[in-house]
């Protein structure tokens, strides 16, 4: 029995009362949701989702009386950029409450949280007056949903609702920052601009990469359609694979390929992200035999997409 789709917060709400797992739409992309405070309800994420437990979740409150149910303390820097940034792109990784469940956090005493800027997702919030945990509604490494039908086409079978709040306006996840010796670290490069966080707390240091992940979104294989990525000179893969369909994913420019997606005519980094995954699902479904992608710039949002290109690209 495929998922319904509509705007009904009631429904919704009363799915994840009981337990069960609905999609809701925020600005990056489309969660799949429970009642972070249920563990059997959050096992069902990963079920659904076939995901590792070792990734842990991003926990989504609507105000910052529910986000001291979930986080232990909030260090000043912190409610910096919660004053700055949410609701909005924005996770941040702090100490986690006790009465946060394990298997939402991997086993980790931190937990991702952040505050969506979608209308539907606060009114949802506020309705149920529980947080939820919600990782992208999409099979696990595949290209997340940006739109409520791309979550019924890979997921509606399996879940009893979709909450459509209509197309992402930013179309790639939250950027992720926590804290390591007390200083600001990038976890995830996403939605929201760097330069503009370190206008509010200074230099944010690169995380180093270890073994397991210490914060949601860090696995290095992911958001990959089936088809193979290649990203960089594209002049030259459409040389070396001139005798395949190649579709072409662009910045500005237009190129000489079995088809090519510019996904910003006129420059704006902020359209290019929005219409990415999309792009990467349409050109995984057409006939094309390998994706190639150009390297956006490295700054504002062009740092997420080129995470996401390259993460899309690990697999090869």
């Amino acid at each position: 029995m495929s998922a319904g789709i509509g705007q009904d917060i009631q429904r919704a709400a009363a799915i994840l009362s009981e337990g069960d797992l609905v999609a809701i739409p925020t600005e990056t992309v489309y969660g799949l949701a429970a009642n972070a405070f249920n563990a059997d309800a959050v096992l069902r994420i990963f079920q659904v989702k076939e995901r590792p437990a070792f990734d842990p979740l991003i926990v989504h409150v609507h105000g910052m009386e529910q986000l001291e149910r979930v986080v232990a303390t909030v260090p000043p820097e912190a409610e910096a950029l919660m004053r700055a940034f949410w609701p909005g792109p924005l996770t941040l990784v702090l100490p986690k409450s006790p009465r946060v469940p394990d298997i939402v956090t991997s086993g980790l005493d931190t937990v991702g949280v952040r505050m969506p800027a979608h209308p539907l997702a606060l009114e949802l919030l506020r309705a149920l007056d529980l947080p939820l945990a919600a990782p992208s509604a999409n099979p696990f490494g595949y290209v997340s949903p940006t739109t409520a039908q791309h979550v019924a086409d890979q997921l509606g079978e399996k879940i009893p609702y979709i909450l459509d709040g209509g197309p992402c306006t930013v179309g790639v996840e939250s950027t992720i920052i926590g804290w390591e010796d007390g200083l600001p670290v990038l976890y995830r490069p996403g939605g929201l601009a760097l330069e503009r966080i370190e206008e509010v707390v200074g230099t944010v240091r690169p995380h180093v990469k270890q073994v397991l992940p210490v914060a949601p979104g860090m696995i290095e294989s992911h958001y990959a359609p089936r088809k193979p990525v290649l990203v960089g000179d594209v002049d030259r893969f459409l040389r070396e694979h001139a005798d395949e369909r190649c579709g072409v994913i662009a910045f500005r420019n237009v190129h000489d390929a079995w088809q090519c997606e510019t996904l910003a005519p006129n420059g704006d980094i902020s359209e290019a992200a929005r219409r990415l995954f999309g792009v990467l699902r349409e050109l995984d479904a057409s006939a094309a035999d390998l994706i190639i992608a150009e390297r956006f710039p490295e700054e504002g949002l062009g740092r997420a997409i080129n995470d996401r290109l390259r993460r899309a690209a690990a697999k090869r």
